[in-house]
């Protein structure tokens, strides 16, 4: 699961806007690169996670920051 989450945050990173800005947030803050990339793959599992519960697709307006 770990191997999964970890490439899905390294290809979120650059390409999908909701983890590329929280990716670039924790950059700004001082965050080391490995720590902003697990807290993506954690941001990413909350996504889906609730995306699963509530039976939605994904929807970027959905997504607080």
């Amino acid at each position: 699961m770990r191997a999964v989450l970890y490439m899905g945050a390294l290809v979120a990173s650059p390409h999908n806007p909701v983890i590329r800005s929280f990716y670039q947030r924790l950059l700004a803050a001082g965050k080391l690169k490995k720590l902003a990339l697990t807290a993506c793959m954690r941001k990413l599992l909350t996504i889906l996670n609730s995306m699963v519960k509530n039976g939605r697709h994904w929807n970027p307006n959905l997504i607080s920051y």
